[in-house]
């Protein structure tokens, strides 16, 4: 055998490989809004399959700019965990730090057009969801705070964080898109109404701050939609929808009050720990410790805030190392969108940082696998996609 054959043979199987690994990242990312489970063992797949196609190359690999606060993240979480209260059981929790890997694989194998085939995925496997939660509502009688519509996923919060997600792209598509805008156009009313039936209401928030963005990132002037389509939602809602919204300016209402007592909990644990909390996953273990004498619940999963969350679990420095990503991702997505032509991507982006920040004051998203998965996915599409049309783009090799 030639070397020329040797090596037109090894070009074939890379590029094999590399279709193999494209493949299974699609599927993980429309398994992203079906099953938590499946999602994992493709993720994994996916990874395996781009280390083995690293190898194959000899490449090192690299990731937008934004990855390296995220890598101090997680760094720092370690440290977190070293002086927790129940070491085993934090160490347990970070498992999730190994999702950060999405950033540097998608950064890889969806460059150029793929990523353009990654959004339609997840905006035509968001219209099924949602479909599956209407019907929930309308048929199976998820239609109070007791019972939620949440697709096929495990937790209405989780759901409805998702959906959140999946605006954010179509409307990126509706807004910025310079063609296929028709099937976000089908889709949007149903993203929507599902979300909205979900009666979470910092998800809503949320959509309503991604979407105040991109319109006046299209034209100031269309940012006056906004209240215009709040408007109109209110006039043709159930009314236990439009009452569960309102209920947020009540100080008496029973959630608000638990989340208040929340904050003060929060604020306990960190003047007793301000360095590196009590540990990943303790707020649960631990928070009858710190409990406000107002709160309404016993005990609470998150303290619902992403900020105080974050400083209670792994202190101070953390909270600013997770800032610092936020801003990274945020600074390079709008040089990104201001150079390019291409925009969509880039406001995706934007707008999905916007919609975790809005809805992260209400809930912790940034702790939810699924949400977490399917945002790192968004971020990164834009600068996958532009590694083939800007030569030297800022990235963080890992080499």
């Amino acid at each position: 055998m030639t070397s020329t054959t040797m090596s037109v043979t090894g070009t074939h199987s890379a590029l094999d490989l590399d279709r193999v690994a494209f493949g299974l990242l699609l599927a993980f990312v429309a398994a992203l809004q079906i099953s938590i489970a499946v999602s994992h063992v493709l993720l994994a797949a996916t990874l395996l399959c781009w280390a083995a196609l690293l190898a194959r190359e000899r490449a090192r690999p690299q990731a937008p700019s934004f990855f390296l606060p995220l890598a101090a993240y997680a760094a720092w979480t370690l440290v977190a965990t070293l002086f927790s209260f129940n070491f085993g059981v934090s160490f347990v929790d970070d498992k999730q730090l190994l999702l950060f890997l999405i950033v540097p694989a998608v950064y890889h194998l969806a460059r150029g057009e793929r990523a353009g085939t990654v959004i339609d995925i997840i905006v035509s496997v968001g219209a099924a969801s949602a479909a599956v939660g209407i019907i929930q509502y309308g048929v199976l009688h998820y239609d109070n705070l007791g019972q939620r519509p949440q697709g096929v996923l495990t937790h209405y919060m989780t759901y409805s964080g998702v959906l959140m997600l999946v605006i954010c792209a179509a409307t990126a598509r509706l807004v910025f898109g310079r063609r296929d805008r028709i099937w976000p156009a089908i889709v949007m009313p149903a993203l929507v109404v599902a979300l909205a039936l979900t009666y979470t209401r910092g998800t809503m928030i949320g959509v309503c701050a991604a979407a105040a963005l991109l319109l006046a990132l299209r034209n100031l002037r269309l940012v006056l939609l906004v209240p215009v389509l709040i408007a109109v939602m209110f006039a043709v809602a159930p009314g236990g929808i439009t009452t569960r919204m309102a209920s947020m300016f009540n100080l008496q209402d029973p959630t608000v009050r638990d989340r208040v007592a929340m904050m003060h909990a929060g604020a306990a644990i960190i003047k007793q720990q301000p360095l590196t909390g009590i540990g990943p996953d303790m707020v649960p273990r631990m928070y009858g410790e710190f409990r406000h004498e107002s709160a309404v619940l016993e005990v609470n999963p998150h303290l619902h805030n992403v900020p105080l969350q974050i400083a209670a679990e792994r202190g101070l420095p953390a909270v600013a190392i997770w800032l610092w990503f936020v801003v990274s991702v945020a600074a390079s997505a709008w040089r990104l969108f201001r150079a390019e032509g291409h925009r969509v991507l880039p406001a995706t982006a934007l707008g999905a940082v916007v919609a975790m920040l809005a809805a992260g004051m209400f809930e912790y998203n940034f702790g939810d696998s699924e949400f977490l998965m399917l945002f790192l996915v968004l971020i990164t599409l834009p600068f996958a996609a532009a590694r083939d049309r800007t030569p030297g783009l800022p990235s963080y090799s890992n080499g």
